[in-house]
């Protein structure tokens, strides 16, 4: 089936899910509280924070003294767990659903994107007449029907590419719209979601604060870099973590933890003043574990591991208004779980408004953070997760990993001895339900990756003004190189013929008539390249007669070299129109001349639907 029959199905499930009145499917004013009662909710996601990463946790080489209030304000959530890496932590809270039920398998080339048919929080939220805002790294999806403003999120303000290259003054999009960032990344989000919160008036918000440190490349401004950059580390209790540790990796990830810190400090403060604090609920927690060896509780396993230190995540949840100050919640709980908990408290029947064939795998524990209730059925539960053909199963007291190995984390966080002889019985249990939820997954999560067919990108959607193609989605042929093997952010040069192309595997999802701009950079000797742009049988040709001398930009700020690409201020030029039908067929970019060494340097392709009212 193709991806435009696909997305349309999908949406039509969708639809009819959400509309038919029956009883699975109530109208949104029914299925939410009295709006005067309703809380707001911010929802606060860090990148490559470890459990570890904060002094709430025991860690004497920091302090997150706003952080650290939230949970003695509110609730510590103390056995939380996301996944081993970004994008599946994001679709599992956006979703409530396990990653594999929804089509993501990695974390780029548009696996990275959870169905269309899927509903998130946001939409939840936004049909039970909620503002609703997300600002940061998205990580689900760059084009509609994946795009954030897509998936029930009003405003957008960020990036959606799983890394970023430079943090200071980025190149980012509002909306869908090409925009430059002001001053550093975490701040600039910050004050964004402030200022929304400002202008919410009277009616309830959701916001949802992806922030995208402390995630390479280690930027973070002057100030707190200092406190760190002589620091002397106290040292992880497992031994792997000690003797792996890159000290000065270690200090600027730190000290990019403090500045969260702060900005969730100035986010608390802003809540106080605009007298919303104590009708606003706020979440913190994290999408894997660290982004290398350091301080971690002595918990085995780093991002990317599917142990304890690459699952288990922060998690304080602070509501004066339900929850009393210093609960703990003991019980295992995950990412999938947020869905629920948010709902209940805001009086949203989460349950009746799932999409048919697509449960939610979560539960609410917002029992557990009001009242302290303990339920049996919490403990007996079942937690599973996933990455690079690892599979594991936790329970309050095991975790056991699809090798056979059986781990008692109640005992032991470390998992380093190995149990499954002295309790058999648990092995076999576990690995009987492991192989269940394993058989329930999307059959892709189970294929090698060089066996994965790619999906187009979607393109010409009837609801999308705007339509982003970046150089890390396309392939190409002849010289063209690609400025980094991590593709979020890079660009192609070497583009130095007329024999090479690059190309897009698009689907067109609807029709009408685009403006092309392309971002580029090209010295003053290569300027005359002529170009030509074909989508079947429209073309539009350029030349490029402006030079765009962009020195490097990211690198310079960097505290530890990076294994990112550099990046260079891009500027836009106008290819022309195109005629857009619907259907799958590559985009193709090529060049007719070229008289000096090369054509430029692309970074993107912006198509901008002209018929748009």
């Amino acid at each position: 089936m193709s991806i435009a029959l696909s997305v349309r199905f999908q949406l039509m499930l969708c639809f009819l899910a959400l509309t038919v009145c029956s009883p699975l499917c109530l109208p949104a004013q029914r299925l939410a509280a009295d709006e005067s009662t309703r809380p707001n909710v911010v929802v606060i996601l860090s990148d490559d924070q470890g459990w570890g990463d904060l002094s709430l946790h025991g860690n004497p080489n920091l302090s997150t003294p706003n952080i650290d209030s939230l949970a003695k304000q509110g609730a510590h959530v103390d056995n939380f767990y996301v996944c081993a890496v970004c994008s599946p932590t994001r679709a599992e809270f956006l979703t409530g659903r396990y990653h594999g039920r929804s089509g993501v398998y990695s974390t780029s080339a548009g696996g990275e994107r959870f169905d269309a048919a899927e509903q998130t929080i946001a939409q939840v939220f936004q049909k039970a007449g909620y503002q609703t805002a997300c600002y940061g790294k998205w990580h689900s999806g760059m084009q509609w029907p994946y795009h954030p403003n897509a998936r029930g999120f009003q405003d957008y303000y960020g990036f959606c590419s799983g890394h970023w290259g430079n943090y200071y003054d980025p190149m980012l999009e509002h909306n869908g719209k090409i925009v430059q960032g002001e001053g550093f990344i975490i701040d600039d989000l910050t004050n964004h979601a402030m200022e929304f919160i400002s202008n919410s008036g009277d009616k309830p918000f959701f916001v949802y604060l992806p922030l995208n440190t402390p995630h390479s490349p280690m930027q973070v401004p002057q100030a707190y870099w200092d406190r760190f950059k002589n620091k002397e580390l106290v040292p992880d209790a497992a031994k792997a973590n000690r003797k792996a540790q890159k000290t000065p990796h270690a200090r600027a990830a730190l000290a990019m933890c403090e500045n969260i810190d702060d900005n969730v400090g100035r986010l608390m403060k802003h809540l106080e003043a605009t007298g919303k604090d104590r009708e606003t609920i706020v979440v913190y927690f994290s999408d894997n574990g660290p982004n290398g060896a350091r301080f971690n509780g002595g918990m085995r396993g780093r991002k990317g591991s599917t142990n304890e230190g690459g699952l288990r995540s922060p998690c304080v949840i602070r509501y004066p208004d339900k929850i009393k100050p210093g609960t703990k919640v003991a019980t295992i709980s995950a990412a999938i779980d947020l869905l629920p908990t948010l709902a209940d408290f805001a009086g949203i029947d989460w349950k009746a408004s799932q999409v048919k064939d697509r449960p939610v795998d979560g539960v609410s524990f917002a029992n557990q953070l009001s009242d302290n209730d303990r339920s049996d059925e919490a403990r007996e539960r079942i937690l599973f997760s996933n990455w690079n053909n690892k599979f594991t199963a936790r329970t309050q007291r095991y975790r056991y990993h699809h090798t056979g190995t059986l781990y008692d984390i109640e005992a032991e966080r470390g998992e380093m001895t190995d149990v499954a002889d002295q309790h058999p019985e648990v092995a076999k249990k576990l690995d009987a339900a492991l192989q269940q939820w394993k058989s329930s997954l999307s059959p892709i999560v189970n294929l090698p990756r060089n066996n994965i067919k790619p999906r187009p990108f979607p393109i010409a959607h009837p609801d999308a003004l705007w339509t982003q193609l970046p150089a890390r989605d396309a392939t190409y042929t002849g010289t063209i190189t690609r400025s980094n093997r991590f593709p979020n952010c890079s660009y192609l040069f070497n583009w130095s013929d007329t024999e090479a192309e690059i190309r897009w595997d698009v689907e067109a999802l609807g029709s009408g008539r685009y403006e092309v701009q392309m971002y580029y950079a090209c010295p003053e000797p290569d300027v005359g390249a002529k170009i030509e742009l074909r989508y079947g049988d429209s073309k539009t040709t350029a030349t490029i007669r402006k030079p765009v001398e962009s020195p490097f930009i990211g690198a310079v700020n960097d505290r530890v070299p990076r294994s990112e690409g550099d990046v260079r201020r891009w500027q836009a030029m106008d290819l022309g129109e195109l005629k857009i039908t619907p259907g799958r067929q590559p985009l193709i970019l090529k060049a007719t001349k070229v008289p000096g060494k090369q054509v430029a340097e692309l970074r993107l392709l912006m198509l901008k639907k002209i018929d748009a009212q």
